[in-house]
């Protein structure tokens, strides 16, 4: 497995991380013995990056983890467990914001510690920014748990430049989570040059656009299913028409070259810079297998060429989340 430093201060980690959100939330058909499966696999590879979120599936995610690393005694020490936090839910399903308080920042972490079953999180962030709260209260929150050891680097996701070099003027930033994808191109133009000014890492989620990008996506996919793809732009009417037609541009250049077309769309992420490790949301072994062999393809310049004329950068139709996650997006503004 090939390895990648997130920033100038972060730890090293596989080239290539494992989403885990979709095994316990959002998508349809989980099922906790595959995830555990795909999650062990994952680490017999080398994936040593591990991404969750403590409000997925009301702390779900966290328990299939932990259940997952402890079937295999010493797991702890090869994973690397990225944990986002703040998302407020209430019992009914009601989505309430984003808190950053620091008193709820250190109630979010002692939470997160004992349902994953460890003393420490690698890498811990908040989800979105909380609009009533400054950055710089909830980082230096997060900073204090560093200096105590139950927090090891910090992390921020979805913020935009500014929020990247004020959050960064606290305490050191060893990554940004954020959407990147041939999908989503729109941390190119401001978010990614700061970041790597400033020496932070990227790590990179919806690489595939939910499975948009996939090359497994059909059009009738969703009909009926409990899915929150069903309330994405992308994924509807003449947008999905429009999108799946750039989909099967690229798989024409990812036949031409002899890979998969999510290969070709994972191999685009890993060859934009050794700053980006890709998170790919693999929920089955077989996935996680066609993920992996990205690894082994070297994109040439006629390649991007290709990939570029295929999938223009601009091309895509519709937004990334429906217009409620949209106004949330610190990164957006």
């Amino acid at each position: 497995m090939r390895t990648r430093t997130l920033g100038t201060t972060g730890p090293t980690v596989s080239a290539l991380g494992l989403g885990c959100m979709g095994m316990s939330a959002l998508y349809e058909g989980a099922d906790d013995t595959e995830s555990i499966a795909t999650i062990h696999a994952a680490l017999d590879a080398g994936v040593s990056l591990l991404d969750t979120g403590d409000f997925y599936a009301m702390g779900l995610n966290e328990l299939l983890i932990r259940d997952a690393l402890r079937a295999r005694p010493g797991s702890r020490d090869q994973a690397a467990i990225s944990v986002k936090f703040g998302g407020l839910w209430d019992a009914g399903g009601g989505w309430g914001g984003y808190d950053g308080r620091p008193a709820a920042v250190k109630n979010f972490l002692a939470y997160s510690l004992n349902r994953l079953g460890t003393d420490h999180i690698d890498i811990y962030r908040i989800a979105r920014v909380d609009p009533d709260v400054p950055i710089e209260e909830t980082v230096g929150a997060i900073a204090e748990e560093v200096q105590a050891g139950r927090v090891r680097h910090i992390g921020l996701s979805e913020v935009g430049a500014d929020t990247l070099r004020r959050a960064a003027s606290v305490a050191p930033i060893a990554d940004l989570q954020i959407e990147y994808s041939l999908f989503s191109r729109g941390i190119e133009a401001e978010i990614l040059p700061t970041a790597r000014e400033l020496g932070i890492g990227v790590t990179a989620y919806g690489v595939l656009s939910r499975g948009l990008l996939s090359g497994h996506w059909t059009k009738d996919r969703l009909s009926g299913a409990n899915d929150f793809r069903s309330s994405i732009p992308r994924f509807g009417g003449d947008n999905l028409d429009r999108n799946l037609a750039l989909v099967e541009a690229l798989r024409t250049v990812a036949e031409d070259k002899g890979v998969t077309t999510a290969q070709a769309a994972i191999a685009w992420v890993l060859s934009r810079g050794e700053d980006i490790v890709p998170l790919v949301g693999a929920r089955t072994r077989e996935r996680l297998a066609e993920s992996l062999g990205a690894l082994e393809v070297t994109l040439e310049a006629a390649d991007l060429a290709a990939i570029k004329d295929a999938v223009p950068a601009d091309a895509v139709a519709g937004n990334r989340y429906d217009a409620g996650e949209m106004a949330h997006l610190d990164s957006e503004r």
